[in-house]
């Protein structure tokens, strides 16, 4: 006898439909399993026939052969378990194997004959719609993350004995038994919005510099530099940031979501990423935990703050080997892993938010503080390389504060997030209105030929910057960063011309990076 079942797995990040065929026929007994298959796939093998026999399920003494098709794909994770067992019964005569022909099978097994939640349900559920199939069997954890999907019936399952009930019930009485998963998606987001933040422009005393910066940051979308003493609030800006970015549309929370899908990042029960992440790494942190990878490969903390943002803090403690792996996926929004078996592609698409302290005590250039050689303020610096700065939006000083900045009764005077926000959300608008029908959602995100169309001087203001350009021996990045920074400036202005006014401040936002590490080299 012979059957097959639709499963699913994900290949870095990408999905794909595999099918699990199996023949059961006469001869010695035994269980092969074939297919190009990693480690853990193999031992599925043994899960299985345990846990159909503590189900009552027998498996009959035959040769049974399994085959995870295609081929010329490795199978890693433990997705196949439930699709490997459901197979076998079918062949086996227990179920009807017309019913399997438009559903996939998904899920591990314990063997108790229990369905275990898996990785990277949502982009597998995607790709069954996508390729016309009306119903998938999942691990009951999964239901509500597989219900993003619309267009497509989700079965959530607890148990092998409840997978057999539902495929061998009369069709009209199958909804019946184990009621189809359904997600109000918008109803979700709406939850997202009305949740309090806890965290608030608010609580953070003067630093008004350093909070426009990152409120023209939030608006572009623009990777942002603090440096200052400790203390200054470097931090509580970064940790702030999400709270005036604009919300995640529909489309960004099923990338994010996918992402954390694969990385088994979802919590159970979580359906979908609402909110933008923010992920936050130490230095010590490996280069494959970093941008991804692994014998199994996996998307890294870089491509967890996809659409969002990634802090570095202390960033010269970061070793510079890893900074400037940070090269390619700042300027690709992407990053791309190359092993001997192909080439993963993790989308990176992340706002980078660095907090340094100007030296290795933190209070250089204050020499009344500082004790630190030049020689050691050079080496410490030294760890951010000027590929990477080059490609930095903008860069701030966060100064001491004062003790009036730290009286008590100032936080209730402070702006709020949400303020700060509305005025975030209004610049956005203006770019999207802009960038209709270009795949654009930021500034940040122009090329060279958008800074051309979108980004036009007046005689003036190009005399200025052609000033600038050459008393500041800016790279061709450079002069590009302060165009789409000055673009911004003036969305929050208001203003549909780049004004000197707007290049003044965007160029400021250059100067500083230059006060501390070009100092260094003269």
């Amino acid at each position: 006898m012979f059957s097959s079942v639709t499963s699913g797995a994900v290949s870095g990040i990408t999905s794909y439909l595999m099918q699990v065929e199996v023949d059961v026929s006469d001869g010695l007994p035994s269980f092969n399993m074939v297919g190009f298959m990693s480690g853990e796939v193999r031992e599925a093998g043994d899960r299985v026939r345990v846990a159909l026999k503590n189900v009552g399920s027998r498996i009959p003494p035959a040769k049974i052969t399994i085959n995870l098709s295609p081929v010329d794909i490795r199978k890693t994770g433990v997705v196949i378990d439930l699709p490997v067992a459901v197979g076998i019964m079918a062949a086996a005569g227990e179920i009807d194997g017309e019913v399997l022909k438009d559903t996939v099978v998904l899920g591990e097994l314990g063997l108790d004959g229990d369905v275990k939640s898996v990785k990277g349900i949502l982009p597998i559920v995607a790709k069954a719609k996508e390729l016309g199939y009306k119903r998938v069997l999942l691990p009951k954890t999964n239901a509500r993350e597989g219900a993003v999907i619309e267009g497509i019936k989700i079965i959530g399952v607890s148990s092998l004995q409840e997978v057999v009930m539902y495929l061998t019930a009369d069709e009209s009485e199958r909804d019946k038994l184990i009621r189809p998963t359904h997600i109000d998606v918008k109803k979700l987001f709406e939850e997202t919005k009305a949740d309090e933040e806890t965290l608030d422009f608010a609580d953070i005393n003067g630093q008004a510099a350093v909070k426009r910066a990152a409120e023209i940051a939030a608006a572009g979308f623009h990777h942002l530099l603090l440096i200052g003493p400790p203390g200054a609030g470097k931090s509580m800006v970064a940790k702030r940031l999400p709270t005036i970015l604009p919300p995640l549309t529909l489309d960004e929370s099923l990338e994010v979501s996918t992402i954390y899908s694969v990385a088994g990042m979802l919590g159970e029960n979580e359906a979908l990423v609402t909110k933008r992440p923010f992920m936050s790494t130490h230095h010590l942190v490996t280069e494959t935990a970093l941008v991804g990878g692994g014998n199994v490969p996996r998307p890294g903390v870089i491509s967890l703050a996809h659409r969002g943002v990634l802090f570095l803090d202390e960033m010269p403690e970061f070793p510079k080997n890893k900074l400037d792996l940070l090269r390619q996926p700042l300027e690709d929004r992407k990053i791309n892993i190359v092993r001997n078996r192909g080439t993963y592609t993790y989308p990176a698409d992340f706002q980078l938010v660095g907090a340094l302290n100007p030296c290795p005590c933190g209070y250089y250039p204050d020499r009344n503080k500082c004790r630190c050689s030049p020689n050691e303020i050079k080496r410490y610096l030294g760890h951010i390389s000027g590929p990477i700065l080059d490609r930095v939006d903008i860069c701030v000083e966060a100064p001491r504060l004062d003790i009036a900045d730290l009286s008590s009764g100032r936080c209730s005077a402070n702006e709020t997030s949400r303020s700060i926000r509305e005025r975030v959300m209004k610049a956005r608008k203006i770019q999207q209105e802009r960038f209709i029908g270009t795949g654009l959602k930021f500034n940040s995100e122009m090329s060279p030929k958008d800074i051309e169309k979108y980004c036009r001087l007046d005689r003036r203001e190009e005399t200025y910057l052609e000033n600038v350009f050459c008393k500041m021996e800016l790279s061709a990045r450079a002069y590009h960063k302060i165009l789409k920074v000055s673009r911004t400036i003036a969305d929050l202005d208001g203003s549909e011309q780049i004004r000197q006014i707007h290049l003044m401040e965007a160029v400021g936002y250059r100067i500083t990076d230059g006060k501390y590490w070009r100092q260094m080299e003269e």
